[in-house]
């Protein structure tokens, strides 16, 4: 993982060094003044979300890190886009050469790509599942909503979580399932604007029930736990909930717990004549569920990788990314997560969640 880290950390700084060195040919008539101040405020932004990251537990100046963190991670996605696009342009100029500073060709179809970007992700999708089970149930159809990456903190804030929860409600579920990753990086902006009290809002009278993800992890189990005991919102690590319509809801802990159970373990704790709904953060065990005879497998963390190119790589490493699949036995289903991580940009993917109806044949 250190090795991952220096390897991304290199091609970002590489990435921003060749946007900069195209930028400043084209400035070149520019007062050195001028092109110095630029020279700086690039370099400051770029370093930004390094900066907001080491402060994202302060208590000071929330303001500033919330900014800094937009900032930062927004610059992130600029300069893939940047580095895409002005190599394309470099790569034309040799075949036409009157085609000068593709630079700025690039800057219109990067600041284009941002805006719809931006747009796309505020505007989620919802999918509608029906699945039907051969187990008793005591009642005919349950209605779960599923979500999950809602990665609460300085990106998705008190006002976009109000959003979330009235597009829940909307729906009328039975129960609601959180499929990780409900904080993002820390819990202090999540505890300074209240968001606990947004999360009681939700109305599903089963429960409302969340798994760990990696960045409860990175936020702080101890912290997120503690903050979750003052809400209504159930955390399931490894341990099993029995619905009264029958339904039992596995929570399995995220993999970053390398003590927590196996799917094994959990799934013998259960009735399997009973309907069986595994959440688990992580979609690598879904052949897992599928083979113990799981009904309904439920993850998320991929993002779909947010934004393209970076899709292709998730679709590559997971044999589920995202959306349903109807495996030999098991129903499953990964979001590519109702908000999402860092920059605030869905190009090429999109933000969901699933309205799932439980029927019993």
């Amino acid at each position: 993982m250190l090795w991952f880290g220096l390897v991304m950390m290199v091609l970002y700084v590489a990435g921003n060094g060749y946007v900069f060195w195209r930028l400043w040919q084209v400035m070149s008539p520019l007062p050195m003044a001028l092109r110095v101040g630029v020279a700086v405020a690039f370099w400051v932004v770029a370093m930004l979300f390094f900066v907001a990251m080491a402060m994202r537990n302060s208590e000071h100046c929330p303001a500033l890190t919330k900014t800094m963190m937009w900032l930062g991670t927004t610059w992130m996605v600029f300069i893939l886009y940047m580095v895409l696009a002005t190599a394309l342009f470099d790569i034309l100029h040799l075949f036409i050469p009157a085609l000068n500073h593709g630079v700025l060709y690039a800057l219109g179809i990067t600041t284009a790509l941002l805006v719809y970007g931006n747009i796309n992700y505020h505007h989620p999708c919802v999918e509608h599942l029906e699945i039907k089970v051969d187990k008793r149930m005591e009642d005919d159809n349950i209605r779960m909503v599923m979500a999950s990456d809602i990665h609460l903190g300085y990106g998705t804030d008190r006002r976009a979580l109000e959003r979330y929860v009235a597009m829940i409600n909307s729906q009328k579920p039975d129960v609601v399932v959180i499929v990780g990753d409900l904080i993002d990086n820390s819990i202090t902006p999540v505890r300074r604007e209240r968001m606990g009290e947004v999360l009681d809002r939700i109305e599903a009278p089963e429960g409302v029930y969340v798994v760990a993800g990696n960045h409860e992890y990175i936020s702080g189990i101890e912290a997120c736990e503690a903050f979750l005991r003052d809400t209504k919102v159930t955390l399931l690590r490894d341990s099993v909930v029995t619905l009264s319509s029958g339904i039992q809801i596995v929570g399995r802990d995220d993999r970053m717990n390398r003590h927590r159970k196996s799917l094994e373990e959990l799934v013998a704790e259960v009735d399997m004549s009973r309907p069986v709904v595994v959440l688990d953060h992580q979609p690598y065990d879904i052949a897992t569920s599928n083979t113990l005879g799981v009904d309904i497998h439920l993850s998320g963390h991929t993002h779909r990788g947010q934004i393209w190119p970076l899709s292709l790589l998730t679709d590559a490493m997971y044999d589920q990314s995202h959306g349903y699949r109807r495996w030999s036995h098991t129903h499953a289903y990964v979001s590519s997560g109702l908000s999402l991580w860092g920059p605030p940009f869905r190009i090429g993917t999109h933000s969901d969640m699933a309205v799932i109806d439980i029927r019993a044949k």
